[in-house]
């Protein structure tokens, strides 16, 4: 419940965002969001329901590909972030472009950030990203800046140039406030020792995106055969995932260590 307030805090201060700072100045966001502000600008439509109608066909994916508490919970935000755009009316906050386009991507990034570190995502092209990635080796950050680079060009040419230069200043300053507030880039490696291997493996495999490696082990003293499970996380995703082993199995070893550097296809499963 505690994820879920705060992952609906984050979407409607993103809202607050979009509807007061970037939309009158004709600022775009980046991922999916900022396709829906554009074509809410170019048609007469409510940016909410575009937000929720693009990424709709995504969420149904995302479900199919992605874990399922991850995949609920983006959901939600997507849901939450579609109604704040529909029912907070769009106002000029700010008179001066330059500090609408700064200051909306460090509120979006501050709501963005409350999501990330609630164990969702703001849907869109992060789950794009996500799911290509398993199947590909090319790296998340990069696929997601070659589809924000789209979003900037395809503004400069409909809005002008300024425009564009001010969703830049935007998408830069969303990106540093979230990599400040949550911690994705923090990778840590867990060893998992469980008499209960194949459950837990089952448990990783539905609320991971992550690929878990199984190999067997007997204890030096009992001499007591165990199965130790090992993976790579984000920091943030630690919390949850030590309260589901500890439902799985509540006398598993844990050992958490911290990894300096992944090489490989760390998001393939």
């Amino acid at each position: 419940m505690k994820n879920i307030i705060m992952i609906i805090l984050g979407s409607v201060l993103v809202g607050f965002a979009y509807n007061w700072l970037l939309i009158p100045h004709h600022i775009l966001s980046s991922g999916l969001s900022g396709i829906a502000i554009m074509l809410g600008l170019i048609y007469p439509m409510d940016t909410g329901v575009l937000n929720f109608a693009l990424n709709l066909p995504l969420l149904i994916l995302g479900v199919m590909k992605l874990g399922k508490k991850f995949s609920l919970y983006t959901i939600i935000s997507v849901v939450a972030l579609s109604i704040s755009l529909y029912v907070i009316p769009v106002f000029q906050l700010a008179h001066e472009p330059l500090l609408a386009a700064l200051f909306g991507g460090v509120i979006t990034g501050i709501g963005i950030g409350i999501i990330f570190r609630a164990s969702g995502s703001s849907g869109g092209f992060d789950i794009v990203a996500m799911i290509l990635a398993k199947k590909t080796d090319f790296p998340i950050g990069s696929l997601l800046s070659v589809m924000n680079a789209v979003i900037v060009i395809a503004s400069g040419f409909i809005f002008g140039w300024d425009a564009a230069l001010m969703t830049l200043v935007t998408i830069y300053a969303t990106g540093k406030v979230i990599d400040t507030l949550h911690t994705n880039h923090i990778k840590l490696t867990l060893t998992i020792i469980t008499a209960k291997g194949e459950e837990m493996k089952n448990m990783l495999l539905e609320n991971l995106y992550r690929g878990v490696t199984i190999s067997d082990g007997i204890g030096a003293y009992s001499g007591e055969h165990r199965k130790v499970l090992m993976t790579v996380i984000t920091k943030y995703q630690l919390a949850e995932l030590k309260q589901l082993i500890q439902q799985t199995d509540p006398h598993a070893f844990v050992n958490i260590t911290q990894t300096t550097e992944v090489v490989g296809s760390f998001h393939k499963s």
